[in-house]
């Protein structure tokens, strides 16, 4: 996949042209998305814990031992949408391909809620093969990496089942998406970073 940023991606992140990174091209949503469906009838996701392109609290990342993953909500998806589908993704891990965090499907096709540390009803493997959020945990001296809160709305219910890794959902969703909505928080470690791979690793 291209590493250039469609403008309307660029502005769905609220981002300047200046401000956007060879990752952000690589997000589900640059893949299954367009400019027509950010936002469609005026879907949207938000959350309580962190303002769109603020910092996530540390009490969701890897600085603290019993972290969860923060609450978020959305309004009505379009009419017609069966399912709903989360993706969190890093835009700025350092191989140049965004970081799988969060999995989630199975959600009812309307407005709803995930609480923090909710446990949803389908959760896929994430970039390190296990069925969970992933705390955020950057190399330590990196600047601010995005993470990107990624809602899909599907015409269709899944028949994935729970454990599912990124590629089989994508699979599963191309062709079905008629509108995303999308949140970035922002979150550096200062120190104490354990995604710094040696020779040899990969991402899974």
């Amino acid at each position: 996949m291209s590493d250039t940023v469609p403008d309307w991606l660029s502005k769905a992140l609220g981002k300047t042209a200046g401000d956007v990174r060879g990752g952000h091209a690589k997000i589900v949503a640059a893949k299954l998305g367009s400019e027509a469906m950010v936002n469609k009838g005026g879907f949207a996701l938000s959350s309580a814990a962190f303002k769109a392109g603020g910092p996530l609290d540390p009490c969701f990342t890897a600085d603290e031992e019993d972290a969860v993953a923060p609450p978020l909500e959305w309004t009505a998806p379009p009419p017609g949408t069966q399912e709903l589908v989360l993706i969190v993704e890093d835009a700025d891990f350092q191989t140049g391909e965004p970081f799988c965090h969060w999995l989630v499907w199975g959600l009812p096709g309307q407005k709803g809620m995930i609480l923090e540390g909710e446990t949803p009803p389908r959760v896929g493997k994430n970039a390190f093969g296990n069925s969970e959020w992933l705390l955020p945990d950057p190399p330590t001296g990196d600047k601010p990496h995005d993470f990107v809160f990624q809602l899909f709305a599907l015409d269709l219910p899944l028949t994935l089942m729970p454990g599912a890794n990124r590629e089989e959902l994508v699979a599963a969703m191309e062709g079905h998406v008629t509108a995303v909505a999308m949140l970035t928080a922002t979150y550096t470690r200062e120190e104490g970073g354990d995604y710094d791979w040696e020779d040899g690793d990969e991402e899974i």
